[in-house]
């Protein structure tokens, strides 16, 4: 959360600094107000979804996982998890379901690496004593 933070800063700070230089600086082109509204409105935007993408959130007990990605939230209970993996080459853990389903856990995060390995390890000790 804290590299998207910082992150989000960064992008809006880029596009305010753009949007205020915008009118100075001779291009060819004749930018106005609105355009200068427009390029912080599109730094916010862009700020906004990059910390929407770091709130995902993987909360589980010995009843089930609650999955929160981008946009949605799903509660599944263990015994319709068929089985935790992570994927050669995938970005993020997810949870295998019937029927060849899944359920990515963006909250597992490669880049994360060994925190995202031992938060795996926790997830499947609780699927394998509630299997059970």
């Amino acid at each position: 959360m804290m590299v998207a933070g910082i992150s989000a800063v960064l992008i809006l700070t880029l596009f305010i600094g753009v949007a205020v230089t915008l009118r100075d600086v001779y291009t060819g082109v004749n930018f106005r107000f609105a355009d200068q509204v427009a390029m912080v409105l599109l730094g916010l935007m862009f700020a906004g979804g990059l910390l929407l993408l770091a709130c995902s959130r993987a909360r589980a007990d010995e009843r089930g996982v609650e999955v929160r990605n981008v946009l949605t939230t799903r509660y599944l209970p263990w015994d319709s998890v068929e089985r935790l993996s992570y994927p050669e080459g995938g970005r993020w853990a997810r949870l295998e379901l019937a029927d060849d389903e899944f359920v990515s856990v963006m909250a597992l995060q490669a880049v994360d690496g060994q925190r995202a390995v031992d938060a795996i390890e926790a997830l499947r000790r609780l699927h394998e004593g509630a299997v059970r």
